[in-house]
């Protein structure tokens, strides 16, 4: 079992019949030599190495840039398409004056699942006084929230916004609100384990921004920008596989870290089950 705990569906083509919208969405996300796909390719590539759910994240950048990268009821159109494939995150503007009316309707007529933010695209500070309101929701509504953080390479998103220790208050004083800190907080890997290592409800993704080949970035990661064993050892049940799809492939990614040693239980967590955990907030 596999869930991709990272993917933007901007390319999935039951919801990109508007090349307007289209063209926003590769402007703002910075990749424009990639097309719609169809559910049968997609699902296609997906087999390859065997998965079986994937969490579907959108971005509202309202007062930011105007649009959204896939909206809330695209990501819950999807859903009803292949309810036992798609996990539904929604996302919201935190700095629109309906914030907690737009979430609440994601969260209780859509049915979505989680929440994503992206500080750098929509220039905010994760400790903001706008943020208290929303995580309070997300704590009501047991949902979990996936931040990015570490090194965007979308335009106009400044890394300032996303360095991991900037999230410490929010997990210090939300202890019970589960976070993702996505793509290991890159380049600050350290300092991402020594949050995972002091607060169990942070979690993290493999969702790399790689630069070298996959295989590469992975043995980086798990053996060199941290130690061999840390993440057996220190942080097992926080650390979720993710892809950024369509940026990367997730069979790629998967066979980059079939290559990497570790224990089966340890391989288990990061494949699957530390996702159900994220998502449900239940122990296993």
């Amino acid at each position: 079992m596999l869930i991709d705990m990272h993917i933007h569906p901007i390319f999935y083509g039951s919801i990109c019949e508007d090349e307007e919208e289209l063209r926003f969405r590769g402007d703002q996300f910075g990749v424009w030599k990639q097309g719609a796909m169809s559910d049968e390719e997609l699902f296609a590539e997906w087999d390859i190495c065997d998965l079986t759910k994937a969490a579907l994240l959108p971005l509202d950048l309202t007062t930011t840039e105007g649009g959204w990268i896939v909206s809330n009821e695209q990501v819950a159109a999807l859903c009803r398409r292949h309810p036992d494939r798609y996990i539904g995150f929604a996302s919201v503007d935190p700095h629109r004056d309906d914030a907690l009316e737009v979430l609440e309707k994601a969260f209780r007529e859509h049915g979505l699942q989680g929440l994503k933010l992206h500080p750098s695209k929509q220039r905010f500070s994760p400790n903001e006084a706008c943020m208290e309101p929303i995580y309070d929701l997300c704590q009501r509504e047991n949902k979990p929230v996936i931040f990015h953080a570490g090194l965007s390479w979308e335009p106009n998103a400044p890394t300032k916004y996303c360095h991991p220790c900037d999230f410490e208050p929010v997990l210090l004083n939300h202890p019970g609100l589960r976070v993702c800190l996505s793509h290991f907080a890159w380049p600050w890997v350290r300092e991402m384990a020594m949050l995972l290592m002091k607060y169990p409800n942070a979690y993290t993704d493999t969702a790399l921004l790689y630069v070298d080949s996959p295989e590469e970035q992975m043995t980086e990661l798990f053996t060199k920008d941290m130690g061999p064993r840390w993440f057996e050892r220190c942080f097992p049940r926080q650390v979720m596989f993710g892809s950024n799809g369509p940026r990367f492939r997730a069979f790629k990614l998967k066979r980059a870290l079939d290559q990497v040693p570790m224990r089966d239980y340890a391989r288990e967590n990061l494949y699957y089950r530390n996702a159900l955990r994220f998502l449900s907030g239940e122990e296993d």
